[in-house]
Parts: C-alpha cells; sequence; structure tokens
C-alpha cells in the first residue's frame, strides 16, 4: 500500500533515501560495470518502481510546477545524488538550483492556471549533480542527461472524481530514468569525459527550470558535448517496434544514428507532426547550440496531461528495459572522443523564449 498525505511524506522522503543510499553500496560492492545480468536487472527493476512509486504517488499532489510538491522533488532528486558521492552542480555548494519566477506571471499563464490548484508560483527548483570525467583531455567534455521534475499539480475541480494529475509517464519515468542512470555511472566504471545530471522544474509552465540552467549553468554550454533529455518513457509506442525507443529530431544530428550504431535502441520520431522535438526542455539547449534531443517512447495515449496518467498505466517491464537497452551506448558516448555535429539545417534558429500552454 502506498503511504498518503502530507504527515506520511517525511516518513517515505526518508525510506527512499535510505533505500537509495543500500542501492549505491550494494551496487558498489557487486559488478563495477552494468551487463544486464539477470541480477543487475532485478535489481534496476526495484529502482525504478522505487522512484516511480515516490514521483507520482498522491503524495506529492501532481508536483505542481514552482510549488512546495515540486520543491519535495527536487530534495528528493538532491538526496540521491548526495548519496552517490556526486558533485553539487547548484550554487555555493548545494545540489539545489532556486530561482525566482517572473513576477507577476505572463497573463497567458495566470488564465491556464486558473484551471489548478490556487497555490503560490514564485519560484522553481532545478536539481544538478555532476559526475566527474577521469581522462584529464576529456574531463572538460561533458555530456547533459536531463529530465523535468514538475507536473501539472491538482486541478481546481476534479474530474471523474480525481484531481491529482499524478504524472507518471509525464515525467516521473523520465525523473526515473535520469536517477537510476545515475546510479548506474557512478558505481560503474569512472566516465573519461565529465556527466551532469539535471532535473529540471517548471517545464510544464514555459521551461523556466531549464531558463534557470541556461543563465547559470555549472559548466560552460560550450563545454556540453550533447544533451540527451528523457521525457515519457514509462509506455510503449505501437508505432515502432517492440522494445524501441525514439529520439526526436533524429534527422538533425549525428547523435542518434550514432547511439544506434553502439547498441541505442534508437529510431526516428515517428510523430513528425507533433513537432516533439519542440516541446522538450531540450529546445532550449538546442538553440544556443547545443546538441540536445529527447529520448522517449510516448505513443499520443489519451492519458496525456490528465489524471489518469498514474502508476498503473506503467509498463514497468518496458520501461526498465528501455533504460537498461541506453546504458551501454550512454557509456560509450561518456568515453570516446568523437563529437556529434548538427546536419545541415538541422540546428534550430535561437529566437527568446516564450511561455509554453
Amino acid at each position: 500500500m502506498l503511504l498518503s498525505g502530507r504527515f506520511n511524506l517525511r516518513i517515505l522522503v526518508l525510506l527512499t533515501c535510505t533505500f537509495g543510499q543500500a542501492l549505491s553500496l550494494q551496487a558498489q560492492k557487486s559488478s563495477r560495470s552494468f551487463d544486464s545480468s539477470s541480477a543487475q536487472m532485478a535489481s534496476l527493476d526495484r529502482e525504478v518502481h522505487a522512484d516511480m512509486f515516490f514521483l507520482a504517488d498522491d503524495a506529492l499532489h501532481g508536483r505542481g510546477s514552482a510549488t512546495r510538491d515540486e520543491h519535495l522533488a527536487a530534495l528528493f532528486a538532491a538526496s540521491q545524488f548526495q548519496s552517490l558521492g556526486l558533485e553539487p552542480g547548484g550554487p555555493a555548494g548545494s545540489f539545489l538550483q532556486k530561482s525566482p519566477l517572473p513576477d507577476p506571471l505572463p497573463e497567458r499563464l495566470q488564465h491556464h492556471l486558473a484551471k489548478f490548484e490556487d497555490t503560490s508560483r514564485k519560484e522553481t527548483w532545478n536539481a544538478i549533480a555532476i559526475l566527474r570525467g577521469s581522462d584529464p583531455n576529456l574531463k572538460n567534455e561533458v555530456i547533459l542527461l536531463t529530465a523535468h521534475l514538475d507536473h501539472l499539480g491538482v486541478a481546481a475541480t476534479p474530474i471523474n472524481g480525481d484531481a491529482i494529475y499524478n504524472g507518471a509517464d509525464d515525467d516521473a519515468s523520465g525523473t526515473t530514468a535520469v536517477l537510476t542512470l545515475a546510479h548506474l555511472l557512478a558505481t560503474g566504471h569512472h566516465p573519461r569525459r565529465t556527466v551532469v545530471f539535471a532535473l529540471f522544474g517548471s517545464e510544464e509552465i514555459g521551461g523556466f527550470g531549464a531558463r534557470a540552467f541556461l543563465a547559470n549553468p555549472p559548466t560552460p554550454l560550450t563545454n556540453i558535448v550533447a544533451n540527451l533529455e528523457f521525457e515519457m518513457i514509462g509506455r510503449p509506442d505501437p508505432a515502432v517496434p517492440a522494445g524501441t525507443l525514439w529520439l526526436t529530431g533524429y534527422e538533425r544530428s549525428t547523435l542518434g544514428p550514432e547511439l544506434a550504431k553502439h547498441g541505442a535502441h534508437l529510431v526516428n520520431d515517428p510523430h513528425p507532426k507533433e513537432q516533439f522535438f519542440q516541446r522538450s526542455d531540450n529546445i532550449a539547449l538546442a538553440r544556443q547550440g547545443v546538441i540536445a534531443h529527447t529520448v522517449s517512447s510516448f505513443g499520443l495515449h489519451t492519458d496525456y496531461h490528465q489524471p489518469t496518467d498514474e502508476l498503473g498505466t506503467i509498463d514497468f517491464t518496458h520501461m526498465t528495459n528501455a533504460i537498461a537497452s541506453i546504458v551501454a551506448p550512454i557509456h560509450w558516448l561518456t568515453d570516446t572522443d568523437w563529437k556529434p555535429t548538427w546536419n545541415p539545417g538541422g540546428r534550430p534558429e535561437a529566437h527568446p523564449p516564450t511561455s509554453q500552454q
């Protein structure tokens, strides 16, 4: 039975953080690399379940953008990063990066938020950690792994008796992917390049967390070799072969095809009309010149941005296998000196960000 309620939330945080520390120690005592053995897959499956059951629980009230619940999700991620011995990527030795929102919020955004619970939305939080590279010649080059922490929160009026937008697929699944990859990379063989793990707040109301990251990055943006955003990988997409993920903007750069050559189960986005390349936080980085794409398996299911996007809809076998399938290609990317490039016409034009929604 899942814990629920504000009183039990503190207990749940302590339990999940303790689990993360135990998992880290267990991984360090076992094999130093991930090889998809049955034991390691079972451990990965347990971690995926634990992170998902925290992030998408009713107790977090849908992790509403720029709310106390988004802050709690960021604290949860920060505690895991710290338990792994990663370096803090926020200001003043913190794993958290706090950023104020515009005051007042844009009128269009205020109108959108009127559909949700009336709560203070003054600042947003990112959780950022650094795994420093081991190679003196490559440690200044950065692989950036990202997802967004937040979701829609609580509806002002329940829909079919349910007011909480749990956001299990969107984007507890992507957040979980980044957290588990942090565990695997931190406890496996040490990467030659530096890896930065960044979990952004307030993606759902205009990408404010990603903007804060760009304004105060933990590393110069020119050092970022590639960014992989993880969004909505909790369910398979029937439009692509079983066990396959797709990459937004696959044709825009050399990154996707090269990762596929090294074992990534990645194909082109089968939903080009949806313009998903421009609908995740990767686009803010791409407009700054960073090779940035989103990994997903969103099959246009009808639970998108609905209270029905709950844990019961997640295909945990698919999700665990999806994360496992990307580990070796990411290890290759962190250890090679190869760099992706934009294909002709692939880099998006830079322009001032505008509010989503």
